[in-house]
């Protein structure tokens, strides 16, 4: 993959505003506000991590809530279900490039099964500066069976194109009801309208495959409302879609399950432009939840920190007051 010009970047900036309203929105928020990620997880986990310098990406079919894809799936087919939905979306469309639609559709339809069994996701959330002494409580509840957690804050760079040859999308996921969802999808396709010359102007191939991914990112990106407590975006990897990416895989078992994991690598590459990735640039800090134990989890973590790397290590380790019963 070559590296992204300025033309090139300045076309997907505005493609993004275009056909991924929400997840740019997001995306420019963050940035304006300086905004952190945290990654919720066992203390055993976050050990790990960091010792092996790597984040593990699970298939979707694995992860808790089963209905990872499902969900955004039903969504997507209860709006293009109603015949005036499609049909307004359709249209929008082939007012670019007769047929683009429908061969759009097609080839998600057609992808459906390698988009449910093999997308591989690791999850994180949005950090607030309130919550860098004790973390979010209802997160820690998550992990209410583990005497140990821990919340690794990091930091990461949302310009567009960064990174792009890892092979990996973060997105923000949307908590939409059933009305937001179209409303959204509705102004899709307005933005389509107001922008005909524009989208004409980049070619019906990029066109054809930005709208599949658009689809794609839709059902991959979209959890029941009920969840939006959690404020996740989402690390995305389909290895049949990134086929140059620099995400190695491995068969490992997980509470008993054989299943094939991807891993990111924590670690800078020069020759694939992959920067900010070292724990050293990457993590903010580490804050270790309510446990019985925080001074030996305080000095663990400090030791495996001090050994990748990270200077200043034992100042980057805070240990959470809330008072959660372990």
């Amino acid at each position: 993959m070559a590296q992204l010009t300025a033309e090139e970047l300045a076309k997907i900036e505005r493609l993004n505003g275009i056909l991924f309203p929400y997840a740019d929105r997001r995306r420019k928020e963050m940035i304006a506000r300086k905004g952190r990620f945290v990654h919720y997880t066992s203390a055993e986990n976050a050990l790990n991590i960091i010792r092996h310098r790597c984040l593990w990406m699970r298939n979707t079919v694995c992860m808790s809530d089963y209905r990872e894809v499902l969900h955004g799936l039903d969504a997507l087919r209860r709006f293009f279900g109603r015949d005036a939905n499609r049909a307004a979306f359709t249209d929008a469309l082939n007012e670019c490039f007769q047929g683009v639609a429908d061969e759009a559709i097609t080839q998600f339809d057609q992808s459906l099964q390698a988009n449910h069994l093999g997308t591989y996701i690791a999850s994180i959330s949005e950090h607030d500066d309130r919550e860098d002494a004790h973390g979010r409580l209802s997160m820690w509840r998550a992990f209410g069976n583990s005497t140990a957690r821990v919340a690794m804050v990091i930091k990461l760079d949302l310009a567009l194109g960064k990174n792009a040859k890892l092979g990996a999308e973060l997105s923000p996921v949307a908590y939409f009801t059933e009305q937001e969802f179209a409303d959204e999808v509705n102004a899709v396709i307005a933005n389509i309208r107001n922008n005909r010359e524009f989208l004409q102007s980049i070619g019906r191939p990029w066109l054809l495959t930005t709208v599949r991914l658009m689809l794609i990112s839709a059902m991959v990106g979209l959890k029941h409302e009920g969840f939006h407590e959690e404020r996740e975006w989402r690390i995305i990897h389909a290895p049949w879609r990134h086929t140059e990416a620099h995400i190695p895989s491995s068969i490992e078992t997980v509470g008993g399950v054989p299943q094939r994991i991807f891993k990111i690598p924590l670690q800078n590459d020069a020759e694939a432009r992959l920067t900010g990735l070292d724990p050293n640039e990457l993590l903010d800090r580490i804050i270790i939840g309510p446990t019985q134990y925080p001074f030996a989890m305080y000095e663990a973590f400090a030791t495996a920190l001090t050994e990748v790397g990270v200077v200043d290590a034992a100042k980057r380790i805070v240990i959470s007051q809330i008072p959660v019963r372990t």
